[in-house]
Formats: structure tokens, C-alpha cells, sequence
């Protein structure tokens, strides 16, 4: 293991979106159990130093490893078309076209059962983009609009949030 390893060549996976979880968790725990600052007690201070930045090494390679939102971003970054979220946030007009329709619906939706059918719809839009993300990392090498998903997606995380807690006021 190298520390200047990409976190798919740390935990010995493919470079790809596709990704069992539970090979990621188990992979993650073999590292922890190698690395672990509690294993090199005995061997003094600079093991021990060592040990722990390996340990935060394979942590920050987990979070994003397991997470398919920020594996997807971490693959576009290193494929070279980073999402940059902060000073990009171009998107089709068509999408922000649809933000604008799920905004005002958030905004009516004076029930539980329509901030339901929301979130239902924005389940339905959040697994059709994971599916898209698929295709343009795996099958078809295209980072640049697979970054564009991403950014989508990055959206339809924070305005589900949202619902969530419209659905939350609504029931208490």
C-alpha cells in the first residue's frame, strides 16, 4: 500500500461506479485492522504516528468509496472533469426548469400526502440519474456529462432534504 494510492487502488477494487458495498465494507475493515494505531503500541511513538495516518488515509478512501454520490464525483475528478460544485453550477435548462416545478410544489404542498408523492418522485429522479451515472462512467467513458449528474444529483440530495423536513413539520 502507498499513501499517494487512489482509494480504488488502495482498496485493491476496479476504478469504475459499479460497486458491491459490502466488499467495500469488508475491504475496509481488513485495512483498519492492518493499519490501526492500537496494533503498533509497543512499537513506539513513530509507528504509532505512521499507523495513524494510514488510518485517516483509509477512512477518507471508505467515505468516498461507499457513498456512490461522492464515488461517482471522485471518479470524474480523477477522469479529469472535476464537479468543481462551488463555481459550477451550469445546468441544461431543462433541469433547472424542474427545480423551479419541485420547488413551487414543496412550497404548495400542504399535506402529508402531497410532500409524500414529492418525495416519491424525487426517489424515482434520484434512481434514474444513479442509472445514467452508471452508463456514463462505465459503459460509455464519459466523465464530463456523468459530472453533470453528479451535479443534478448533488441538488436532488439537498432539496430531498428539504422535503424530509417539510414532512417532518407536517407531522408533529
Amino acid at each position: 500500500m502507498q499513501l499517494d494510492s487512489n482509494d480504488f487502488e488502495l482498496f485493491g477494487l476496479p476504478q469504475q461506479f459499479q460497486q458491491d458495498r459490502a466488499k467495500i465494507d469488508a475491504k475496509w475493515r481488513r485495512l483498519q485492522a492492518e493499519v490501526h494505531p492500537d496494533r503498533f503500541a509497543s512499537e513506539g511513538g513513530a509507528a504509532q504516528r505512521i499507523a495513524m495516518q494510514w488510518s485517516v488515509r483509509v477512512n477518507e478512501a471508505y467515505g468516498r468509496l461507499k457513498d456512490p454520490l461522492t464515488r461517482a464525483a471522485y471518479l470524474c475528478e480523477l477522469r479529469g472533469a472535476p464537479i468543481s460544485a462551488h463555481d459550477n453550477t451550469a445546468m441544461p435548462p431543462s433541469f433547472l426548469m424542474q427545480q423551479m416545478t419541485w420547488r413551487e410544489a414543496l412550497d404548495d404542498a400542504d399535506n402529508v400526502q402531497a410532500v409524500i408523492a414529492l418525495d416519491a418522485q424525487m426517489s424515482a429522479e434520484r434512481a434514474r440519474r444513479m442509472q445514467s451515472l452508471a452508463l456514463l462512467l462505465d459503459e460509455n467513458s464519459d466523465e464530463h456529462g456523468a459530472a453533470q449528474e453528479v451535479r443534478a444529483l448533488m441538488f436532488i440530495e439537498r432539496f430531498s432534504n428539504d422535503v424530509q423536513q417539510r414532512l417532518d413539520a407536517l407531522q408533529t
